[in-house]
């Protein structure tokens, strides 16, 4: 019926069902296909209904592809044509089973199995670990072998379990009453206010690092972007419109700005809650979209001040290395932190110049290009050169077996993985 990019490994089947607002979430029922043009965090609650996404629009970057691999379920992005193909009721069967293309079919289809022993397994010369963004999935992800948690980001949790804007529960005086009452709804039960958000991350991020321990988790701050924060409850309130939001206020320079610090001073409560009072000392914390070593300097002074201090009951700091300037300026960033994790999403959008969220300029370029290659090689030397460890986080080892060659002979550390990929990519790799 329809062909894209896959996302996942998995061949499901189940009703379609085609709408294009998450208004109509009630017409949803969990384990419908979901198909529509393209998603937001609006679509989070509708998309944790479904067994499989189809999307028009997208890469293997979009909001789409990024949410799914987190809750552990098929997708096919960028089709160009499911909503027009396809038809609200019919079954289908998405198979994302044969590679880089995931395609449609229609009727519920036979597939065949591979069971694959994980007994034995030889001693590989990198670490392998997965990325967990749902705490849902994290004890079924845990049970696959591996070396930890490469990253687990804080915008999952917030989008799917606590659907507001972090400042709602610190100024909710800012919004309108529907959106006030709309909060207190989200609360229900709970406890209130700016104690509700830290409770409810605490707990989440907890989870995960339960199921893994005591492997290492590296838990990464929020790093939505202006227009994704705009999509969650009350954030028209809080929120600028700005005209590239990949490209603004976003990763380290949103956590001293005054639209968001208070908030990231609860996203810091929430993580000392975790290590100091529930005890999960694996956790480690992880840094986006650092842009200059002032800014470094920064946030870590503003991390101090809320109780986390590299070192201090083992505390390990991590950055994400993925923009140019994190490259060419490694010796100076390695002062500052224990070690690095390549995003090789924004690795390769700011090499390039490519805007990952645009279908019009997909394709031009991806991971496996030269220039990015040399980018990530000097990453790693770096990194190296100054005693750092370095792994990568990004969706490109679990999308490319050949990158994956590539990353194990410059000698990174470690390669955090989609948890689907994860035993194809130890099998590649002996």
């Amino acid at each position: 019926l329809s062909a894209g990019k896959s996302v996942g490994s998995r061949i499901v089947a189940g009703p379609a069902r085609v709408i294009l607002s998450p208004n109509q979430i009630k017409d949803v029922q969990p384990g419908d296909v979901l198909v529509t043009t393209m998603t937001d965090p609006d679509w989070v609650p509708i998309m944790k209904l479904a067994c499989a996404i189809v999307t028009d629009q997208g890469g293997r970057t979009s909001h789409a592809a990024i949410v799914s691999r987190e809750l552990g379920i098929a997708a096919v992005v960028g089709t160009g044509d499911a909503t027009t193909k396809i038809k609200t009721g019919e079954m289908i069967t998405v198979d994302c089973s044969s590679g880089e293309v995931g395609r449609i079919f229609k009727g519920e289809l036979d597939f065949n199995v591979e069971t694959v022993e994980v007994e034995g397994l030889k001693p590989l010369p990198v670490e392998l670990m997965v990325n967990v963004g749902n705490p849902d999935e994290a004890f079924k992800a845990a049970i696959i072998p591996n070396d930890g948690v490469g990253l687990a980001r804080l915008e999952f949790i917030i989008a799917s379990t606590i659907q507001a804007h972090p400042m709602a529960f610190v100024e909710p005086e800012k919004m309108d009453e529907q959106a006030r009452i709309e909060l207190e709804k989200i609360m229900l039960g709970e406890k209130k206010g700016a104690d509700f958000f830290v409770d409810v991350l605490a707990r989440e991020v907890a989870t995960i690092s339960a199921a893994f321990y005591p492997k290492p988790v590296i838990v990464r701050f929020s790093d939505f972007k202006s227009n994704e924060y705009r999509g969650l409850l009350g954030g028209k309130f809080f929120e600028p419109t700005e005209e590239n939001p990949m490209l603004g206020l976003r990763g380290a320079s949103r956590y001293s700005h005054k639209l968001y610090c208070e908030a990231f001073k609860l996203e810091c409560k929430a993580m000392c809650k975790v290590r100091e009072t529930i005890g999960m000392t694996n956790v480690k914390l992880m840094l986006p979209f650092v842009r200059t070593v002032e800014e470094a300097k920064n946030v870590i002074e503003l991390l101090e001040q809320n109780g986390l201090v590299r070192g201090k009951n083992g505390l390990e700091l991590f950055m994400m290395c993925e923009l140019p300037s994190n490259v060419l300026m490694m010796d100076e960033f390695s002062k500052h932190f224990d070690g690095f994790s390549i995003g090789s999403n924004d690795l390769t959008q700011f090499t390039f110049g490519l805007d990952r969220d645009s279908q019009l300029v997909q394709g031009i370029a991806d991971e496996r290009c030269e220039a990015l290659k040399r980018m990530v090689k000097m990453a790693i030397d770096g990194a190296k050169n100054n005693g750092k460890k370095i792994g990568i986080c990004g969706q490109a080892p679990s999308d490319y077996p050949e990158f994956v060659k590539f990353l194990v002979e410059t000698g990174i550390d470690s390669i955090s993985l989609t948890s689907d990929s994860l035993l194809k990519i130890r099998k590649h790799i002996g």
